[in-house]
């Protein structure tokens, strides 16, 4: 998911923290248990500290000169991914930051810039920074807005793949606030009757406080599942359900290596995808064409390296 343009909605509303530990199957399948003794551990399992997880994401990335604040956002992202379950979007990404920075696809310094704004939005360029950088700034905003009148609503061009999208709604319900989320991404998504890869996986992300520490979070895809599930189960030689993606004939296939486009929410039109479909096109006209950016078809191709 090549996140180049995003948008925050938060609006007034209540929650809690969470922590500990992560642990991590060389298999790159997870478990997580705040009370695992090591008697319980499996011995192909090794158990990482999530300070020790923020810190190798952190180092990685000064080892290729991005701005030590811009990756601590992003490992806060990461471990985030890990620790929730979306391991997808966690450590296994951390080479596409790496690369991204390396080659100059994605700037390793600057600031996010507010191009207009009123007392209940804004408009941010980007500067082609990391994502979760550009993402944390925005929802920033968004929630500053929010508590001053009531909402806040920040649309972002000119940015990257910016890891989980809960994670921002997340920042909203610490605040006791009712948080949404959402960015087009690469076309990898082949529409309703089509072939062709056309709109990215666009998730929405949802978070609403509760009473005592509780909290409502929704954090999906619009497509079946996302890219890094297909790419998990081909590294483990996982056959996946027909319903995840199709050939370059449009037909639904069950090896992760045959697909060459992924199905939006539902899967086939049999069983709803026009619904997903709908859901993207909704994600692509708040992100892509609202914030005056790239969108479908004319983002730049996942993990592409090109400025």
């Amino acid at each position: 998911m090549l996140s180049k343009n995003f948008f925050r909605f938060v609006n007034t509303s209540c929650y809690k923290n969470y922590q500990q530990i992560f642990l991590c199957h060389s298999s790159t399948s997870s478990n997580i248990n705040g009370n695992t003794k090591e008697s319980d551990i499996n011995p192909k399992q090794k158990v990482v500290s999530k300070d020790e997880l923020f810190s190798f994401i952190v180092r990685c990335m000064m080892k290729v000169d991005a701005r030590p604040s811009h990756a601590e956002v992003l490992a806060d992202n990461l471990t985030m991914a890990d620790y929730r379950g979306h391991y997808s979007h966690g450590l296994n990404r951390l080479d596409m930051y790496v690369n991204d920075v390396k080659t100059g696809t994605t700037a390793k310094d600057g600031n996010p810039i507010i191009l207009k704004e009123s007392p209940g939005t804004a408009l941010v360029d980007g500067q082609n920074l990391l994502g979760p950088y550009v993402g944390k700034f925005c929802m920033n905003i968004a929630m500053d807005k929010a508590k001053k009148v009531g909402i806040g609503l920040v649309a972002a061009r000119r940015s990257n793949h910016f890891g989980i999208a809960g994670y921002y709604s997340l920042k909203a319900v610490d605040k006791d606030l009712i948080g949404w989320a959402f960015t087009n991404t690469s076309p990898l998504v082949v529409p309703t009757r089509s072939k062709a890869q056309s709109l990215g996986t666009n998730p929405i992300a949802f978070g609403a406080p509760a009473k005592n520490g509780d909290s409502f979070v929704l954090d999906m895809a619009t497509s079946t599942v996302a890219l890094g599930k297909v790419e998990i189960s081909q590294r483990r030689g996982e056959e996946i359900p027909n319903t995840w993606g199709v050939n370059a004939e449009g037909i639904p296939v069950t090896k992760p290596q045959d697909i060459q486009g992924l199905l939006a929410l539902g899967g086939p039109e049999e069983s709803s995808g026009y619904k997903g479909y709908g859901l993207a096109m909704m994600v692509e006209i708040l992100c892509g064409i609202l914030s005056g950016s790239h969108f479908g078809p004319w983002i730049r191709s996942w993990k592409t390296s090109t400025t």
